[in-house]
């Protein structure tokens, strides 16, 4: 890795913590600075602007969540399991979720909906991906006969992440991680009595 890039990875780890609790908007170049100790001067001789940080935090904490979730989902091996599984991985990770401000899914879609377009678009290709991925594995599952024939599979992708983001917003507003896990408890109770066959 060359010199420029380890700085622009070391930006980018310093300072995703403080996008997801300050957020986008919240976060300015003086943060930026002295979170990384880096000059202005280094900041904009990685990055164009602070938008451009932004993106590019957005999408390294989200690549870093999905990534993980990603692995924990496909190491099961039938759709019930690998749908279980991403309850599971809110269930074991939610402490350092927490710790680092909240989903940044979650945090950057509540500041995007009337925020900025670039930040816009890319929480929605977030989103839409995660629905995809859910849609697939209850698709993949219906053929195989591990899921229940019949269901509309968007309706239930959508419903699967409503629950999860849902429950991540509550528990972190009110402190009480209560809603979170009532929030998993119940998909669990959905997968196994409405989507298993």
């Amino acid at each position: 890795m060359r010199k420029s890039e380890k700085t622009r990875q070391y930006i980018l780890e310093k300072t995703a913590p403080l996008f997801n609790k300050k957020g986008y908007a919240g976060t300015s170049l003086s943060d930026i600075t002295d979170t990384t100790g880096l000059t202005k001067g280094s900041i904009y001789g990685n990055f164009s602007n602070k938008d451009e940080v932004a993106l590019a935090v957005y999408e390294y904490s989200t690549g870093l969540l999905t990534g993980i979730l990603n692995r924990a989902i496909n190491e099961k091996n039938t759709a019930p399991d690998k749908l279980i599984a991403m309850t599971e991985f809110y269930r074991d990770h939610w402490p350092g979720i927490f710790g680092n401000g909240g989903c940044p899914m979650l945090n950057a879609a509540i500041e995007a909906d009337d925020g900025p377009p670039f930040l816009q678009t890319c929480v929605q290709a977030s989103f839409a991906n995660w629905e995809k991925k859910i849609v697939n594995i209850l698709e993949t599952g219906e053929k195989k006969g591990e899921i229940r024939q019949g269901i509309v599979a968007a309706d239930y992708a959508s419903t699967i992440i409503t629950q999860i983001e849902g429950g991540i917003m509550l528990a972190k507003i009110t402190g009480n991680t209560r809603h979170l896990i009532l929030a998993l408890d119940r998909l669990v109770k959905m997968i196994d009595h409405e989507l298993k066959p």
